[in-house]
C-alpha cells in the first residue's frame, strides 16, 4: 500500500513508511535513513529522464531507492557494507515490486561512478567520525577511512560527463568537487542539488 500511495503522490508519513521494517531497523531511522519527502524531492531531480542511473552511496536499509524507484522512472542501485542490511533491501524490493531496484554488497571504492548517471549521499562516511551513532559492530570505522572514502568520492565525482546530477543530503560540500555547481538548497539547507559543468 505504501508504495502504492507514493505512485500516485500522495503525501505519507516517515512512521507509516518505516513499518515496513524490522524493530531494530526502525529504531535507526531518525537518525541513518532519508525522510520521505526529502527522498522524494532528490529522487525526481537527479532523474532528468526516464532510465536514469542512480546510484545511492551507503544506501542502508534502501528507504531511498525504493522511494526513488517508485516516484520515479529511474533505476536506482545501492551500495552498502553491511550484507544484512543489502539482503533486507532486496527483499523488500522483492515482496513491494520494485524491479527498478538493484542493491550491492561492496564498498565505495570498488564502484565505477562512470556506470551511472546521477547519484545521492547522505553523509555516508560520518559513521567513521561518529562512532556514538554508528549501527552496528559489523562494520571497520576509522577517521582514515573517512579521508580515504571521501577522497574517492570526489575524485571520481569530478571525472563524471557534464550534465551529472548529484543530490547530497546532510553532507558537508567539501566531498562535492568544484567542477559541480550548486542548483538548489532545500529543507533548511540541508538538502543540497548539484549538477556538473
Amino acid at each position: 500500500m505504501i508504495f502504492e500511495l507514493l505512485r500516485l503522490s500522495i503525501d505519507i508519513t516517515d512512521e507509516d513508511f518505516n513499518e515496513i521494517y524490522p524493530e531494530h531497523i526502525r529504531a535507526l531511522a531518525r537518525k541513518h535513513w532519508t525522510p520521505v519527502a526529502v527522498a522524494k524531492t532528490a529522487s525526481e531531480f537527479l532523474v532528468a529522464r526516464r532510465g536514469t542511473r542512480v546510484l545511492d552511496i551507503g544506501s542502508g536499509a534502501g528507504k531511498f531507492c525504493m522511494i526513488g524507484a517508485a516516484n520515479t522512472k529511474g533505476h536506482f542501485t545501492g551500495i552498502e557494507q553491511r550484507p544484512e542490511l543489502v539482503e533486507l533491501s532486496k527483499k523488500l524490493s522483492a515482496s513491494y515490486g520494485l524491479p527498478n531496484t538493484d542493491f550491492i554488497h561492496a564498498n565505495v571504492t570498488s564502484i565505477r561512478f562512470r556506470d551511472y548517471d546521477a547519484f545521492y549521499l547522505y553523509n555516508p562516511f560520518q559513521e567513521n567520525i561518529d562512532v556514538r551513532h554508528r549501527i552496528d559492530e559489523t562494520v571497520r570505522l576509522s577517521t582514515e577511512l573517512y579521508d580515504a572514502y571521501s577522497i574517492h568520492t570526489i575524485n571520481q565525482l569530478s571525472t563524471l560527463p557534464s550534465g551529472a546530477r548529484l543530490a547530497t543530503y546532510w553532507t558537508p560540500s567539501a566531498v562535492v568537487p568544484a567542477n559541480f555547481k550548486l542548483v538548489d538548497t532545500l529543507y533548511k539547507g540541508n538538502l543540497n542539488l548539484w549538477e556538473k559543468w
